[in-house]
């Protein structure tokens, strides 16, 4: 949790102040442009947006924080939405962190998460953001962790976060969330050979997707999936992963899958997990941070920028090895913060 009492180490700009308002104040304009605010990568951006967030950060922690992956198909939007409208009738407001792949040529998303989840995106209760994953690795963008404390600070009180699909890499999401759901076809329990064991290591609860389309197979995936779920070891020592089956389409199951949401979020609030959990999360996504700045410093480095292609060319050549070719780059960076 926030300490008030540990003094800010970044000054918010007086132009950014209406903008802090505006979130606080729900008006999704502000929401909208401070997110754009915090995914962008130019320096005085990313100095306003470390002030931005400094600035909210006590008015966040506050939510139900999910990660949703699937293989294509599996009906991860459909679902979010059928789960989104469902959590808005019960009085909640839900934000949809949706990360969308990257174009290889224009860098850009397709962003067709609004027009899958047409009902829920014209919900006032309800905000939608697409983000292109840029080709970060685990599914999803690089500042997925700020816009989840943008939405939360700006009254939302269940973020969805959607990866862009299934693989070893998307455990990168569990991460960040209270709790990952796996998305699954009917048909995946007579291929668990086929599903990622660190996916499903992960999983704090798998879903079982369009049950209705033939529910003796759902329920042979659902007990399949349940007790290859009881030969794996799970992180958690408080919950034991829970598979269910459902029909998003037809809202079929949707109580029974919150019911199992809200059994998880009361083991670990009562048993301090939660807590320690984002604790950690925080520590991590503080290196996660460091990492990619001195990644950038690194490219902004003139040297570098100067013999980076040079010096590739000579490793990609066999004129060099690539340890040589790492190092002498390295030389440069430390020859510069000396």
């Amino acid at each position: 949790m926030y300490d008030e009492s540990t003094p800010s180490r970044v000054t918010l700009e007086a132009s950014d102040q209406a903008l802090v308002d505006g979130i606080l104040k729900r008006h999704p304009r502000a929401l909208a442009k401070a997110i754009t605010l915090v995914e962008s990568t130019r320096p005085d951006h990313r100095r306003r947006a470390a002030g931005l967030l400094d600035a909210i950060l006590p008015h966040t922690g506050r939510s139900i924080r999910l990660g949703i992956s699937g293989s294509p198909g599996a009906g991860k939007s459909t679902f979010i939405e059928a789960l989104g409208l469902n959590l808005i009738g019960r009085g909640h407001r839900v934000a949809v962190l949706a990360i969308d792949p990257s174009s290889s040529i224009s860098g850009g998303s397709i962003l067709g998460d609004k027009t899958r989840m047409e009902h829920l995106s014209v919900n006032p209760d309800a905000y939608i953001r697409p983000s292109p994953s840029r080709g970060s690795l685990g599914g999803v963008a690089d500042k997925t962790r700020e816009a989840m404390l943008i939405c939360e600070a700006a009254g939302f009180d269940v973020i969805l976060v959607e990866t862009v699909g299934v693989g070893q890499s998307e455990t990168t999401v569990a991460g960040m969330v209270d709790a990952f759901v796996l998305i699954q076809l009917p048909n995946a329990g007579d291929d668990l050979q086929a599903i990622k064991k660190g996916i499903v290591e992960v999983a704090d609860v798998i879903v079982v997707n369009k049950a209705d389309i033939d529910p003796d197979a759902a329920e042979l995936a659902r007990a399949q999936l349940a007790g290859a779920l009881s030969l794996l070891r799970h992180a958690s020592p408080n919950w034991n992963p829970v598979v269910v089956a459902l029909s998003a389409a037809r809202n079929q199951g949707i109580d029974e899958f919150w019911g199992e949401i809200e059994r998880l979020r009361e083991a670990f609030s009562s048993s301090g997990e939660l807590e320690a959990k984002r604790r950690r999360q925080s520590v991590d996504w503080m290196w996660s941070l460091i990492d990619s700045g001195l990644r950038s410093r690194f490219r902004e480095n003139p040297r570098v920028r100067r013999d980076l292609d040079s010096v590739s060319r000579s490793v990609s050549e066999g004129a060099m090895t690539a340890a040589a070719a790492a190092y002498r780059l390295l030389d440069y960076v430390e020859a510069a913060d000396g």
